[in-house]
């Protein structure tokens, strides 16, 4: 399947540096992205491949547009981890950092390991921290995951949906396929598989998942009838 750039790489590096001189103008000098470039694309390409959605597939073709704020929030963090990851200098990272949070209001360190397919749905106001997250990850707006007071973050496993201004902090352990609700508060719980979590802790309830995470937020949605 191709995956289809609405900037061809050498461009869209040449638009991130534009993007990084006009809203970080301290008069630092991005280096040439090289293979940095290519690697978080290859790990962009990885993500979307696994969204089955809107604006990520159009018939057999994969897409980023680099107008879509929710895919390229995504795509800013995959490069500021890779080149993280690669060359081991913060500089270009930080300033990477900031510019999503400028441009997206997301508030993603490059050091937080995210998982090889997340989805990110308008996420202004969201903040991740240093958690533990599992594959099939999906985030909306005004969320946040965060630490305690002893600095122990929750750790996620396959498949979550965080809906708007919902709230994981602390020693959460959340097994796989679990829906928040909107507004939901929790901390330092446990999570069975297969659950919903509405309400604000300690009074919050768990109720029954009756659909997987993939099929409300990954798969092919399905035709109703």
């Amino acid at each position: 399947m191709k995956f289809e750039l609405t900037l061809p790489a050498p461009e869209l590096e040449h638009y991130v540096t534009a993007l990084l001189r006009q809203y970080i103008p301290d008069g630092y000098s991005p280096p040439p992205l090289g293979r940095h470039l290519d690697n978080a694309l290859g790990r962009t390409e990885q993500c979307f491949s696994a969204i089955h959605r809107k604006y990520f597939r159009e018939g057999d073709r994969l897409q980023f547009n680099h107008l879509n704020g929710d895919q390229f929030a995504a795509f800013l963090y995959y490069l500021a981890n890779t080149v993280w990851r690669e060359s081991g200098h913060e500089g270009l990272p930080t300033r990477l950092f900031s510019l999503n949070k400028i441009l997206h209001g997301l508030d993603l360190y490059f050091a937080v390991a995210m998982p090889e397919v997340f989805r990110l749905v308008h996420p202004v106001g969201t903040v991740l921290g240093r958690a533990e997250y599992g594959n099939h990850l999906m985030v909306y707006q005004n969320c946040a995951v965060g630490a305690n007071e002893h600095n122990v973050y929750p750790k996620f496993s396959d498949g979550t949906i965080l809906y708007a201004r919902t709230s994981i902090l602390g020693s959460c352990k959340v097994g796989d396929n679990v829906v928040f609700g909107a507004n939901t508060f929790l901390l330092n719980s446990t999570v069975p598989s297969n659950s919903v979590v509405v309400g604000q802790y300690p009074t919050h309830r768990v109720l029954p998942n009756d659909q997987t995470v993939l099929a409300r937020a990954f798969d092919p949605p399905t035709e109703p009838g």
